[in-house]
């Protein structure tokens, strides 16, 4: 089995290293991932400006090609130049923050998944829910759980994992368990501060809990120290609503 390997923190980002470390015991690996930080970039990709590309130094034993794009670039530049050939698996991550519920439409570590099911490869996108002092092997070990269950069940065309970790101790999860996603919006508000010039500027910020107690939800189940899986789909129509219209015309 071929894994490509792809973040949006960076190619000397820790919790890449970790992930990296984990897979390797059960696949062949191969490293793409941005030369520096990318979050919050969500599935974007580089039109107008030129990619580099660079061999790094990666675990001491291996180079990782780092390149000058984003995280859905590393996914079709390792497909297309470093690989030439669809790997079996894209695995992107762990990212160092969570990706649950309306998170999915803003990270590059869930864009970067997403990208590769659109290639149709299986693809999951693996988070910790992280503190001041993160540790990043428990989530590895949960990832490679996480990466057997998606060879296991087979993934179809188009759908992807949104796994999120809890940052506790391996004996503290309660276990990984599949949900749906939370949609409770999240950075909705804004810091206010002052620059040395005197000039107000604004940080977005802020991120509410569920606001249902609903185990049901990743968000609430993350809170809850469970390690969580989330199914998600590439196609977004509301197929329910464009069925329960009786035209195919407006006008």
């Amino acid at each position: 089995m071929h894994i490509l390997l792809t973040n949006d923190d960076g190619v000397r980002a820790p919790g890449i290293l970790a992930m990296y470390r984990q897979l390797s015991k059960i696949a062949d690996v191969t490293v793409v991932a941005p030369d520096s930080e990318r979050s919050s970039i969500s599935q974007a990709i580089t039109l107008n400006h030129p990619i580099y590309h660079y061999s790094v130094p990666f675990d001491g034993k291996i180079k990782a090609h780092a390149i000058s794009g984003t995280p859905a670039d590393c996914v079709k530049f390792g497909v297309a130049v470093v690989l030439k050939a669809k790997p079996d698996l894209i695995v992107s991550g762990i990212n160092n923050g969570s990706n649950d519920g309306c998170s999915v439409f803003y990270s590059g570590t869930v864009g970067a998944a997403r990208e590769g099911a659109l290639m149709g490869i299986p693809s999951l996108a693996i988070s910790l829910d992280s503190g001041s002092e993160p540790d990043f092997t428990v989530a590895a070990k949960v990832g490679v759980k996480a990466v057997r269950w998606a060879i296991a069940h087979r993934l179809p065309s188009g759908t992807f994992l949104n796994v999120n970790v809890p940052d506790v101790k391996e004996r503290d999860i309660k276990g990984l368990i599949l949900t749906r996603q939370c949609k409770v919006p999240i950075h909705g508000e804004f810091c206010q501060r002052q620059d040395p010039s005197g000039r107000k500027y604004y940080w977005l910020t802020g991120r509410p809990s569920a606001q249902r107690q609903d185990q049901g939800t990743d968000t609430y189940a993350l809170q809850q120290k469970f390690a969580v899986m989330t199914p998600v789909l590439c196609d977004v129509t509301d197929h329910a609503f464009l069925n329960s219209i009786n035209e195919a015309r407006v006008e």
